[in-house]
């Protein structure tokens, strides 16, 4: 905040303070007077000008002074300049098979945990040839973590050591919390063109709460809010907020946000990316640019530190997960299915799997 206290602007009671590059102001119910500063060694203000701010909608207004920025005492300053992230990194999606021989691609994962944390792995399994995903992923464990599924099309059958089982379709969301630990398997089927298309994305849970009781949601696409945007642009609410709109998802441990963002052709889109955040996109669909990187069709381009992304669409337009958390910044402990933040903890964890005690 300003420190020198200049002046009194002409028929204003209130002080104000001046600070390099910008100007702030509070938005009253119509007008506000906007003051040059002069850059000579009085520091002045110059005449008052008026700028209508009711249009905006927003609690204040930064603008530019030629030599300074006001504040005026007892309000609440904006943010200093918004900071467009950019792109620190592209990661090209790597074929791998998993589970039972499913064919999937790997986002990133084991070996990226501590540029994606809260993230620990993405896996896109979109896939049109039954042969490849029908064995499916039997019966397995997990601790430590969190394992979100999402389907675009086909299904996927559920069921767990908890007891539950279900099945979701396209659009919706499994999202498990394995805690202390869960035994499941995760079999896919296809739709009526033999498509099976969706993401797992798994996150990290912190050290305080690794052996927490074990969790299972199902949220149905019809539960999920789509947003729309006046440029039509659409953004699902997986978890987490957009636009005062709350996705289904609650109670989440990290609290990320996950985004299903679709931007139509030729349109340029600018999201919130609060500075601090891991914040990272995948790419599933056309093409788009983040500063001057364009970004394609199964790559990760995870983002610089900053408080806003400008994602400008192609003439096909462009669809993506758009995801962010705050990083645990945590030891991180690695082994299969199980994360944990000590060597110990998954020695022990595979121990109590050979004991059959691994279940509390």
């Amino acid at each position: 905040m300003p420190s020198e206290s200049v002046g009194t602007p002409p028929g204003d009671p209130h002080g104000f303070f001046i600070c390099p590059e910008r100007a702030f102001f509070l938005q009253p119910p119509a007008l506000v007077p906007l003051f040059q500063i002069n850059s000579g060694p009085t520091r002045r203000p110059a005449e008052p000008k008026l700028l209508p701010l009711a249009r905006f909608g927003i609690d204040c207004l930064t603008a530019r002074a030629p030599a300074g920025q006001v504040f005026f005492p007892g309000s609440k300053p904006c943010k200093e300049q918004t900071q467009m992230r950019k792109i620190r990194l592209i990661k090209n999606a790597r074929p791998s098979i998993d589970g039972a021989g499913v064919h999937l691609f790997r986002a990133f994962g084991f070996g990226d945990e501590r540029l994606f944390d809260p993230f620990l792995m993405l896996d896109d399994f979109r896939n049109d040839d039954t042969r490849n995903y029908l064995p499916g992923f039997p019966w397995h464990p997990h601790r430590g973590i969190e394992t979100i599924t999402y389907m675009l099309e086909g299904s996927a059958e559920h069921s767990d050591s908890m007891g539950n089982s279900g099945v979701i379709g396209k659009g919706d969301v499994q999202w498990m919390t394995a805690g202390k630990g869960v035994i499941h398997q995760e079999m896919p089927k296809p739709n009526s063109l033999g498509r099976m298309y969706g993401f797992q994305l798994w996150t990290n849970l912190p050290k305080t709460k690794k052996m927490m009781p074990p969790r299972y949601r199902d949220i149905k696409a019809a539960d999920i809010p789509l947003v729309k945007t006046a440029s039509g642009a659409e953004v699902k609410v997986i978890c987490g907020t957009y636009e005062g709109v709350n996705g289904p998802t609650r109670d989440i441990i990290i609290e990320p946000q996950y985004w299903d963002v679709y931007v139509p052709p030729s349109t340029q889109l600018v999201l919130p990316a609060p500075s601090g955040e891991t914040c990272f996109l995948y790419a599933y669909e056309g093409e788009a640019s983040i500063g001057e990187q364009p970004v394609r069709n199964r790559q990760t381009a995870l983002l610089d530190d900053g408080d806003e992304v400008e994602i400008n669409a192609s003439g096909a337009g462009f669809r993506m997960l758009f995801l962010r958390g705050k990083p645990l910044n945590e030891s991180i402990s690695w082994r299969g299915s199980i994360v944990m933040n000590t060597r110990e903890e998954i020695e022990t964890a595979f121990r109590e799997l050979e004991k059959g005690t691994f279940l509390k």
